[in-house]
């Protein structure tokens, strides 16, 4: 007899510990702040909206991302009303970065995904939509080595390969990627700048820079192109991986830039595409 009532111990004290679990807990979300959008490569032109305005062919090659109009002449009246191809549909923003060749062919990638971040600052209660229309410009399409570069190359799922400023050569199976953190902090003024970076701030000891008080989500570029094994022959059209760069042209709604920033990012809520809870 003492078999079975060791069985029938067993398994109250199992039921005891399922019933014990808080169901609420279930349903907490996930503490990041953070949304989202993914967009595929829309179409590739020799043209910079930013950098190089109403000059088209005068740019290296770029890949576009977003906004299915963009081109030389874009502008933010341009842009407004345009069809895009990000999930979620309403980013009908732009974005664009140099086009990757191997070989003399140019490489798409495969997995494009834009995160916008609250991380970077202290107090992400106290961060402000990206104001619509804004510009930014990241990264240094000059850059000739390490020390002037933030580009930073790793392969999907081999962790075991250090990431790097230069393109890095990736196990069979797996994918070379790219990570482009975008300065989160603005002068509170200006949409675009002459360079097209001073009105925009990377933090400093995770707060904004008296210059440029007010915080914006973190846009956070990351590609994946399905290429592995040796990097000879890889460059980007403004040259080595070191020059990776990219490029923002604001146009998602105000009100979904605002509700997402509201429930995601000053609560540190992790939402998916559609800018719901996870």
């Amino acid at each position: 007899m003492r078999k079975p009532l060791f069985h029938l111990v067993t398994i109250l004290a199992l039921a005891a510990g399922m019933l014990s679990i808080p169901v609420a807990a279930q349903g907490q979300p996930v503490r990041v702040a953070e949304f989202l959008a993914e967009c595929p490569i829309s179409h590739r032109l020799p043209d910079d909206p930013i950098v190089l305005p109403n000059l088209p062919g005068a740019s290296h090659s770029h890949d576009f991302f977003g906004n299915h109009s963009t081109d030389a002449r874009s502008t933010q009246q341009s842009l407004e009303g345009q069809r895009g191809n990000c999930n979620p549909n309403a980013d009908i923003s732009s974005y664009w970065v140099p086009t990757l060749y191997k070989d003399n062919n140019p490489i798409a990638p495969t997995i494009v995904t834009f995160y916008y971040l609250g991380e970077g600052v202290n107090n992400p209660a106290a961060i402000q939509p990206l104001p619509y229309g804004l510009k930014i410009v990241a990264g240094n399409a000059k850059a000739t080595g390490d020390a002037d570069s933030i580009a930073r190359w790793s392969c999907l799922h081999a962790g075991q390969v250090n990431p790097s400023k230069n393109f890095v050569q990736c196990p069979a199976g797996t994918m070379l990627e790219t990570y482009l953190d975008f300065p989160q902090c603005w002068n509170g003024r200006d949409l675009d700048s002459a360079d097209h970076k001073s009105h925009m701030a990377y933090p400093v000891a995770n707060a904004c820079p008296s210059s440029h008080p007010v915080a914006v989500p973190k846009l956070r570029m990351v590609l994946r192109y399905p290429v592995n094994g040796s990097t000879s022959g890889l460059r980007l059209a403004s040259g080595s991986g070191q020059t990776m760069h990219g490029d923002f042209f604001n146009v998602w709604p105000r009100s979904e830039m605002e509700r997402r920033v509201r429930n995601c990012i000053n609560v540190v809520i992790k939402c998916d595409h559609a800018g719901n809870q996870v």
